[in-house]
Protein backbone atom coordinates (compact mmCIF):
# COMPACT_ATOMS: atom_id res chain seq x y z
CA UNK A 1 0.00 0.00 0.00
CA UNK A 2 2.78 2.42 0.73
CA UNK A 3 3.70 2.40 -2.64
CA UNK A 4 0.52 3.79 -4.10
CA UNK A 5 -0.20 6.90 -0.73
CA UNK A 6 1.91 9.40 -2.62
CA UNK A 7 -0.96 9.07 -5.49
CA UNK A 8 -4.05 9.22 -3.21
CA UNK A 9 -4.06 12.81 -2.62
CA UNK A 10 -4.61 13.71 -6.66
CA UNK A 11 -6.46 10.00 -7.39
CA UNK A 12 -10.07 10.75 -8.56
CA UNK A 13 -11.82 8.19 -6.88
CA UNK A 14 -10.54 8.78 -3.70
CA UNK A 15 -10.99 12.62 -3.51
CA UNK A 16 -14.52 11.74 -4.74
CA UNK A 17 -15.05 9.54 -2.20
CA UNK A 18 -16.14 6.04 -3.85
CA UNK A 19 -15.68 2.83 -2.46
CA UNK A 20 -12.67 1.17 -3.39
CA UNK A 21 -10.44 -1.94 -2.53
CA UNK A 22 -7.33 -2.83 -2.14
CA UNK A 23 -6.06 -5.90 -3.51
CA UNK A 24 -1.81 -6.76 -2.17
CA UNK A 25 0.31 -9.33 -2.66
CA UNK A 26 0.62 -11.36 0.88
CA UNK A 27 2.76 -14.57 -0.32
CA UNK A 28 4.53 -14.38 -3.52
CA UNK A 29 6.67 -18.10 -4.81
CA UNK A 30 9.14 -18.13 -8.20
CA UNK A 31 9.45 -15.64 -10.69
CA UNK A 32 6.84 -12.79 -9.61
CA UNK A 33 6.93 -9.06 -10.93
CA UNK A 34 6.32 -7.47 -7.90
CA UNK A 35 7.59 -8.41 -3.93
CA UNK A 36 5.36 -8.55 -1.33
CA UNK A 37 3.25 -6.20 0.29
CA UNK A 38 2.38 -4.37 -3.40
CA UNK A 39 -0.84 -3.03 -3.86
CA UNK A 40 -3.61 -2.17 -6.28
CA UNK A 41 -6.53 -0.15 -5.82
CA UNK A 42 -9.72 -0.68 -7.49
CA UNK A 43 -12.50 1.90 -7.69
CA UNK A 44 -16.28 1.19 -7.58
CA UNK A 45 -16.37 2.45 -10.58
CA UNK A 46 -13.67 0.66 -11.87
CA UNK A 47 -10.71 3.03 -12.13
CA UNK A 48 -7.35 1.44 -11.34
CA UNK A 49 -4.17 2.76 -9.36
CA UNK A 50 -1.10 0.55 -9.35
CA UNK A 51 -0.10 -2.94 -10.58
CA UNK A 52 0.21 -6.59 -9.33
CA UNK A 53 1.91 -8.09 -12.12
CA UNK A 54 2.30 -5.95 -15.48
CA UNK A 55 -1.08 -6.73 -16.28
CA UNK A 56 -1.07 -10.79 -16.57
CA UNK A 57 -3.38 -11.07 -13.41
CA UNK A 58 -4.75 -7.57 -13.21
CA UNK A 59 -8.16 -8.34 -14.79
CA UNK A 60 -9.05 -10.92 -12.60
CA UNK A 61 -8.25 -8.73 -9.61
CA UNK A 62 -10.17 -6.18 -10.69
CA UNK A 63 -12.99 -8.52 -10.98
CA UNK A 64 -12.74 -9.77 -7.71
CA UNK A 65 -12.43 -6.09 -5.87
CA UNK A 66 -15.56 -5.32 -7.32
CA UNK A 67 -17.25 -8.19 -5.87
CA UNK A 68 -15.64 -7.60 -2.45
CA UNK A 69 -17.12 -3.94 -2.55
CA UNK A 70 -20.39 -4.91 -3.57
CA UNK A 71 -20.92 -7.68 -0.45
CA UNK A 72 -18.16 -5.74 1.65
CA UNK A 73 -16.25 -8.97 2.15
CA UNK A 74 -12.19 -9.62 2.08
CA UNK A 75 -11.36 -12.66 0.36
CA UNK A 76 -7.67 -14.27 -0.81
CA UNK A 77 -6.65 -15.49 -4.52
CA UNK A 78 -4.32 -17.32 -5.43
CA UNK A 79 -2.62 -17.09 -9.05
CA UNK A 80 -0.24 -19.23 -10.42
CA UNK A 81 0.51 -21.08 -13.94
CA UNK A 82 -1.96 -23.47 -16.19
CA UNK A 83 -0.33 -25.09 -19.21
CA UNK A 84 -3.19 -27.23 -19.29
CA UNK A 85 -5.95 -24.13 -20.09
CA UNK A 86 -4.85 -21.76 -22.25
CA UNK A 87 -7.38 -19.36 -21.52
CA UNK A 88 -6.75 -19.63 -17.82
CA UNK A 89 -5.62 -17.05 -15.48
CA UNK A 90 -2.49 -16.85 -14.11
CA UNK A 91 0.87 -16.07 -14.07
CA UNK A 92 3.05 -16.59 -17.75
CA UNK A 93 6.75 -16.56 -15.34
CA UNK A 94 5.43 -19.43 -13.52
CA UNK A 95 5.14 -17.77 -10.96
CA UNK A 96 2.60 -17.93 -8.26
CA UNK A 97 1.43 -15.24 -5.93
CA UNK A 98 -1.65 -14.82 -2.97
CA UNK A 99 -3.54 -11.41 -3.36
CA UNK A 100 -5.15 -10.41 -0.23
CA UNK A 101 -8.55 -8.25 -1.35
CA UNK A 102 -9.84 -5.77 1.53
CA UNK A 103 -13.09 -2.98 0.75
CA UNK A 104 -12.28 0.23 2.39
CA UNK A 105 -14.02 3.53 2.14
CA UNK A 106 -13.11 6.34 1.32
CA UNK A 107 -14.08 7.99 4.97
CA UNK A 108 -14.73 5.87 7.77
CA UNK A 109 -13.75 5.26 11.17
CA UNK A 110 -11.51 1.89 10.61
CA UNK A 111 -7.71 2.42 10.61
CA UNK A 112 -7.45 1.54 6.92
CA UNK A 113 -8.78 4.91 5.48
CA UNK A 114 -8.12 6.39 2.27
CA UNK A 115 -8.57 9.93 3.87
CA UNK A 116 -6.27 9.42 6.62
CA UNK A 117 -3.62 7.19 4.03
CA UNK A 118 -3.86 10.52 2.00
CA UNK A 119 -3.25 12.69 4.35
CA UNK A 120 0.33 11.55 5.34
CA UNK A 121 1.64 10.63 1.54
CA UNK A 122 3.37 13.65 1.50
CA UNK A 123 5.48 12.77 4.50
CA UNK A 124 9.04 12.17 4.34
CA UNK A 125 9.82 8.65 3.26
CA UNK A 126 10.02 7.19 6.61
CA UNK A 127 6.60 5.63 6.94
CA UNK A 128 5.15 2.11 8.26
CA UNK A 129 2.17 0.75 8.13
CA UNK A 130 0.48 -2.26 9.61
CA UNK A 131 -2.81 -4.08 9.09
CA UNK A 132 -5.12 -6.87 10.14
CA UNK A 133 -6.17 -8.60 7.30
CA UNK A 134 -8.28 -10.78 9.69
CA UNK A 135 -10.23 -8.07 10.25
CA UNK A 136 -11.67 -5.57 7.69
CA UNK A 137 -10.56 -2.15 7.76
CA UNK A 138 -7.81 -2.39 10.38
CA UNK A 139 -4.43 -0.68 10.49
CA UNK A 140 -2.27 1.75 12.13
CA UNK A 141 -0.23 4.18 10.55
CA UNK A 142 3.25 4.72 12.09
CA UNK A 143 5.52 7.77 11.22
CA UNK A 144 8.85 6.73 12.19
CA UNK A 145 9.57 3.25 11.55
CA UNK A 146 12.84 3.21 13.05
CA UNK A 147 12.69 4.08 16.07
CA UNK A 148 9.15 2.43 16.64
CA UNK A 149 8.69 0.14 19.89
CA UNK A 150 5.51 -1.80 19.72
CA UNK A 151 5.48 -2.27 23.42
CA UNK A 152 3.62 1.06 24.92
CA UNK A 153 1.74 1.81 21.54
CA UNK A 154 -1.79 2.17 22.28
CA UNK A 155 -2.83 2.65 18.38
CA UNK A 156 -0.99 -1.53 18.05
CA UNK A 157 -3.08 -2.75 21.26
CA UNK A 158 -6.15 -1.48 20.19
CA UNK A 159 -5.29 -2.88 16.97
CA UNK A 160 -4.20 -6.64 17.98
CA UNK A 161 -6.67 -6.66 20.89
CA UNK A 162 -4.64 -5.82 24.26
CA UNK A 163 -0.84 -5.53 25.71
CA UNK A 164 -0.37 -9.48 25.47
CA UNK A 165 -0.97 -9.65 21.98
CA UNK A 166 1.36 -6.78 21.31
CA UNK A 167 3.99 -8.27 23.52
CA UNK A 168 3.75 -11.57 21.47
CA UNK A 169 3.59 -9.35 18.09
CA UNK A 170 6.93 -7.07 18.92
CA UNK A 171 9.58 -9.18 18.19
CA UNK A 172 8.23 -9.76 15.19
CA UNK A 173 7.14 -6.37 13.94
CA UNK A 174 9.88 -4.46 15.08
CA UNK A 175 12.55 -5.89 12.98
CA UNK A 176 10.32 -5.40 9.75
CA UNK A 177 9.65 -2.02 10.91
CA UNK A 178 13.43 -1.08 11.68
CA UNK A 179 14.85 -2.37 8.62
CA UNK A 180 12.06 -0.43 6.35
CA UNK A 181 11.07 -4.65 4.97
CA UNK A 182 6.90 -5.72 4.07
CA UNK A 183 6.41 -9.15 5.79
CA UNK A 184 3.26 -11.22 6.98
CA UNK A 185 3.07 -12.22 10.14
CA UNK A 186 0.75 -14.56 11.70
CA UNK A 187 -0.38 -14.90 15.70
CA UNK A 188 -1.03 -18.24 16.61
CA UNK A 189 -4.99 -17.96 18.70
CA UNK A 190 -4.01 -17.07 22.36
CA UNK A 191 -4.78 -20.11 25.34
CA UNK A 192 -7.63 -20.36 26.79
CA UNK A 193 -8.29 -20.71 30.59
CA UNK A 194 -7.80 -24.29 30.03
CA UNK A 195 -4.41 -23.97 28.47
CA UNK A 196 -5.79 -25.31 25.35
CA UNK A 197 -5.58 -22.83 21.85
CA UNK A 198 -8.68 -21.52 21.36
CA UNK A 199 -10.24 -21.98 17.59
CA UNK A 200 -10.22 -18.49 16.75
CA UNK A 201 -8.25 -17.49 13.37
CA UNK A 202 -4.83 -17.01 13.86
CA UNK A 203 -4.21 -13.22 13.78
CA UNK A 204 -2.66 -11.80 10.26
CA UNK A 205 -0.70 -8.76 9.96
CA UNK A 206 0.55 -7.27 6.74
CA UNK A 207 3.65 -4.86 8.06
CA UNK A 208 5.25 -2.36 5.22
CA UNK A 209 7.61 -0.11 6.31
CA UNK A 210 9.35 2.24 4.25
CA UNK A 211 13.11 4.28 5.46
CA UNK A 212 14.74 7.00 3.93
CA UNK A 213 16.77 6.35 1.30
CA UNK A 214 20.16 4.26 1.47
CA UNK A 215 22.79 6.08 1.81
CA UNK A 216 25.87 6.01 -1.10
CA UNK A 217 29.23 7.46 -0.52
CA UNK A 218 31.49 8.23 -3.18
CA UNK A 219 34.42 9.77 -1.88
CA UNK A 220 37.31 11.02 -4.89
CA UNK A 221 35.55 13.47 -7.17
CA UNK A 222 37.36 12.00 -10.94
CA UNK A 223 35.57 10.31 -14.33
CA UNK A 224 34.57 7.37 -12.17
CA UNK A 225 32.92 9.03 -9.22
CA UNK A 226 31.14 11.11 -12.54
CA UNK A 227 29.26 7.97 -13.82
CA UNK A 228 28.71 6.22 -10.65
CA UNK A 229 26.87 9.10 -9.22
CA UNK A 230 24.05 8.90 -11.34
CA UNK A 231 23.93 5.07 -11.64
CA UNK A 232 23.59 5.17 -7.70
CA UNK A 233 20.54 7.81 -7.97
CA UNK A 234 18.93 4.92 -10.53
CA UNK A 235 19.23 2.26 -7.62
CA UNK A 236 17.39 4.72 -5.43
CA UNK A 237 20.28 5.91 -3.14
CA UNK A 238 21.15 9.04 -1.49
CA UNK A 239 24.59 9.78 -2.94
CA UNK A 240 27.18 12.10 -1.10
CA UNK A 241 30.26 12.92 -2.90
CA UNK A 242 33.11 13.95 -0.88
CA UNK A 243 36.95 14.71 -1.74
CA UNK A 244 39.06 17.17 0.36
CA UNK A 245 39.57 19.36 -3.07
CA UNK A 246 37.28 22.11 -3.92
CA UNK A 247 38.76 22.75 -7.33
CA UNK A 248 37.77 18.80 -8.41
CA UNK A 249 34.51 18.58 -6.55
CA UNK A 250 33.09 21.32 -7.36
CA UNK A 251 32.74 20.73 -11.40
CA UNK A 252 29.02 20.95 -12.86
CA UNK A 253 29.67 17.35 -13.54
CA UNK A 254 29.08 16.51 -10.06
CA UNK A 255 25.55 18.82 -9.44
CA UNK A 256 22.99 15.71 -9.50
CA UNK A 257 24.63 14.38 -5.97
CA UNK A 258 22.24 14.75 -3.02
CA UNK A 259 25.29 16.49 -1.32
CA UNK A 260 28.78 17.51 -2.29
CA UNK A 261 30.96 17.72 0.69
CA UNK A 262 34.64 18.99 0.79
CA UNK A 263 36.70 17.49 3.66
CA UNK A 264 39.29 14.94 4.15
CA UNK A 265 37.36 11.44 3.82
CA UNK A 266 38.02 10.11 6.67
CA UNK A 267 37.43 12.92 9.39
CA UNK A 268 34.02 13.20 7.43
CA UNK A 269 32.99 9.81 7.13
CA UNK A 270 33.66 9.55 11.21
CA UNK A 271 31.69 12.75 11.71
CA UNK A 272 28.73 11.23 10.08
CA UNK A 273 28.74 7.88 11.83
CA UNK A 274 29.32 10.15 15.32
CA UNK A 275 26.02 11.98 14.47
CA UNK A 276 24.03 8.72 13.21
CA UNK A 277 23.67 9.20 9.50
CA UNK A 278 25.31 5.67 9.04
CA UNK A 279 23.76 2.78 8.96
CA UNK A 280 24.05 -0.67 8.21
CA UNK A 281 22.56 -0.37 4.46
CA UNK A 282 25.09 2.26 3.46
CA UNK A 283 27.49 1.86 1.14
CA UNK A 284 30.80 3.60 0.58
CA UNK A 285 33.07 3.08 -2.81
CA UNK A 286 36.34 4.49 -1.74
CA UNK A 287 37.45 5.89 -5.50
CA UNK A 288 40.49 8.43 -4.73
CA UNK A 289 43.27 6.00 -5.26
CA UNK A 290 45.76 7.74 -3.31
CA UNK A 291 46.79 5.75 -0.51
CA UNK A 292 46.52 9.07 1.86
CA UNK A 293 42.92 8.88 1.60
CA UNK A 294 42.58 5.86 0.99
CA UNK A 295 44.07 3.80 3.78
CA UNK A 296 42.43 6.39 6.99
CA UNK A 297 39.26 6.32 5.13
CA UNK A 298 38.87 2.24 4.82
CA UNK A 299 40.38 1.70 8.32
CA UNK A 300 37.41 3.92 9.48
CA UNK A 301 34.97 2.82 7.11
CA UNK A 302 35.16 -1.12 8.11
CA UNK A 303 35.02 -0.66 11.84
CA UNK A 304 31.44 0.32 10.37
CA UNK A 305 29.41 -2.39 9.82
CA UNK A 306 28.41 -0.60 6.13
CA UNK A 307 26.92 -3.14 3.39
CA UNK A 308 29.52 -2.65 0.98
CA UNK A 309 32.94 -1.12 1.21
CA UNK A 310 34.75 -1.03 -2.28
CA UNK A 311 38.07 0.23 -3.30
CA UNK A 312 39.36 1.02 -6.95
CA UNK A 313 43.07 0.15 -7.67
CA UNK A 314 45.07 -2.69 -9.31
CA UNK A 315 45.70 -5.70 -7.43
CA UNK A 316 49.57 -4.27 -7.00
CA UNK A 317 47.56 -1.40 -5.22
CA UNK A 318 45.07 -3.71 -2.99
CA UNK A 319 48.07 -5.35 -1.83
CA UNK A 320 50.22 -2.55 -0.81
CA UNK A 321 46.02 -1.17 0.47
CA UNK A 322 45.82 -4.45 2.61
CA UNK A 323 49.63 -4.94 3.72
CA UNK A 324 49.12 -1.26 5.29
CA UNK A 325 45.36 -1.75 6.83
CA UNK A 326 47.43 -4.89 8.46
CA UNK A 327 49.78 -2.37 9.86
CA UNK A 328 47.24 -0.27 11.36
CA UNK A 329 45.27 -3.61 13.47
CA UNK A 330 42.74 -4.04 10.49
CA UNK A 331 41.61 -7.88 11.55
CA UNK A 332 41.28 -10.45 8.69
CA UNK A 333 37.59 -10.49 9.05
CA UNK A 334 37.39 -6.82 7.99
CA UNK A 335 39.47 -7.30 5.51
CA UNK A 336 37.76 -10.03 3.70
CA UNK A 337 34.81 -7.53 4.16
CA UNK A 338 36.99 -4.74 1.81
CA UNK A 339 35.70 -5.54 -2.00
CA UNK A 340 39.06 -4.51 -3.37
CA UNK A 341 40.12 -4.15 -6.59
CA UNK A 342 36.09 -2.80 -6.75
CA UNK A 343 33.13 -4.08 -9.01
CA UNK A 344 32.32 -7.36 -10.77
CA UNK A 345 34.54 -8.50 -13.60
CA UNK A 346 32.56 -7.76 -16.33
CA UNK A 347 35.45 -6.53 -18.37
CA UNK A 348 34.88 -2.90 -17.61
CA UNK A 349 37.53 -0.34 -19.04
CA UNK A 350 35.45 3.03 -19.48
CA UNK A 351 33.86 5.08 -16.39
CA UNK A 352 30.65 4.00 -17.50
CA UNK A 353 31.71 0.26 -17.43
CA UNK A 354 32.91 0.26 -14.53
CA UNK A 355 29.77 1.96 -12.63
CA UNK A 356 27.94 -0.90 -14.08
CA UNK A 357 30.36 -3.40 -12.30
CA UNK A 358 30.24 -1.42 -9.61
CA UNK A 359 26.56 -1.18 -9.11
CA UNK A 360 26.18 -4.88 -9.80
CA UNK A 361 28.98 -5.72 -6.96
CA UNK A 362 26.44 -4.00 -4.61
CA UNK A 363 23.51 -5.60 -5.82
CA UNK A 364 25.13 -8.88 -5.01
CA UNK A 365 26.53 -7.76 -1.35
CA UNK A 366 22.77 -6.30 -0.56
CA UNK A 367 21.27 -9.80 -1.71
CA UNK A 368 24.04 -12.41 -1.23
CA UNK A 369 23.39 -16.20 -1.95
CA UNK A 370 25.42 -18.85 -3.57
CA UNK A 371 27.04 -18.30 -6.98
CA UNK A 372 25.79 -19.99 -9.72
CA UNK A 373 28.51 -21.50 -11.36
CA UNK A 374 32.17 -22.16 -9.75
CA UNK A 375 33.04 -19.09 -11.91
CA UNK A 376 31.17 -16.58 -9.79
CA UNK A 377 28.02 -14.56 -11.13
CA UNK A 378 27.64 -15.39 -15.00
CA UNK A 379 24.74 -15.28 -17.34
CA UNK A 380 21.37 -16.03 -15.78
CA UNK A 381 20.98 -17.98 -19.48
CA UNK A 382 23.63 -20.15 -17.96
CA UNK A 383 22.10 -20.98 -14.65
CA UNK A 384 19.63 -23.50 -13.74
CA UNK A 385 16.43 -23.70 -11.33
CA UNK A 386 14.66 -20.39 -9.91
CA UNK A 387 15.40 -16.78 -10.83
CA UNK A 388 13.75 -15.02 -8.11
CA UNK A 389 15.50 -16.77 -4.65
CA UNK A 390 13.42 -16.89 -1.20
CA UNK A 391 13.84 -14.15 0.81
CA UNK A 392 12.96 -13.03 4.23
CA UNK A 393 10.18 -10.35 2.80
CA UNK A 394 8.69 -13.13 0.98
CA UNK A 395 8.09 -15.82 4.07
CA UNK A 396 5.34 -15.58 6.47
CA UNK A 397 6.95 -15.13 10.03
CA UNK A 398 4.79 -17.01 12.79
CA UNK A 399 5.33 -16.72 16.68
CA UNK A 400 4.46 -20.42 16.97
CA UNK A 401 7.69 -21.66 15.53
CA UNK A 402 11.33 -20.70 15.24
CA UNK A 403 11.84 -18.53 11.82
CA UNK A 404 15.03 -18.60 10.58
CA UNK A 405 14.30 -15.62 8.02
CA UNK A 406 14.77 -13.53 10.86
Amino acid sequence: MLDLMPSLSTWRPAVSGQRCAVATIVAAEGSVPRPLGTSMLVSESGDVLGSLSGGCVEGAVVDAALEAIRDGGSRLEWFGYSAEDAFAVGLSCGGELEVHIQPIQSTSAAGLDLALLGAVSGRPSSLALIRRLDAAGSAVVVLDPAHFSAEGSPELSALLGGDAAVIRAAAQLEPLLHGGRAGLVRLAPAEGCGGSVSEAEPLTLLVESRLPASRMLIFGANDFAAALLPAGKLLGYDVTLCDARPAFSGQDRFLAADQIVNDWPHRYLAAEAAAGRIDSRTVACVLTHDPKFDIPLLETALGLGLVYVGAMGSRRSHRQRIDALAARGATVEALERLHSPIGLDLGAVTPAEVAVSITAEILVSRAPRAPRAASGWGSLKDGAGSIHQRTPANRTVEDSKVNPWT
